[in-house]
């Protein structure tokens, strides 16, 4: 079992003994998807793909947000910030800005990439080092910046 699972099923005990129903509920949906995923691919997942999971999770709800926000439902988007609250304490450490972007210079140079289409060999250096750590949405944009598209 990997490390990080194995973490999950312990907080979701300390969660239940506790009484926190919010954190428990969060942490049961974690589960849910690791094993949905592990139950699809007839594989046990890993620490990589299980932060690959969560990240997919914490971008599900960045889009809820911005939709509830701009219907007026602050109360359910309010809900979907604390969910990823309780997601982000299972990602890794987020890098800053300045990481990205030297992360981003170096696939530049590794790749010799050059315009609109060198990002995709960019995008596929640097997706395994900021997975979980990075939004990637913004990552994008950042590479498109880099690259003087």
């Amino acid at each position: 079992m990997s490390e990080l699972k194995a973490r999950l099923q312990a907080d979701m005990k300390s969660a239940m003994k506790a009484g926190e129903k919010d954190r428990l509920g969060v942490i049961r949906l974690i589960m849910a998807a690791v094993k949905q995923r592990e139950v699809d691919e007839r594989i046990e997942l890993d620490d990589a793909e299980i932060i690959a999971v969560l990240d997919r999770m914490t971008k599900q709800r960045r889009e809820s947000i911005a939709q509830y926000e701009s219907a007026g439902r602050d109360d359910l988007a309010a809900v979907e910030k604390a969910e990823i609250e309780v997601i982000q304490q299972y990602l890794p450490q987020p890098l800053s800005e300045a990481e990205i972007d030297d992360l981003i210079r170096a696939a530049i140079a590794e790749t010799g990439a050059e315009g609109i289409g060198g990002m995709g060999k960019v995008m596929a250096v640097i997706k395994a080092p900021m997975q979980g750590r990075a939004d990637m949405s913004r990552v994008s944009a950042r590479v498109k910046a880099l690259l003087g598209v």
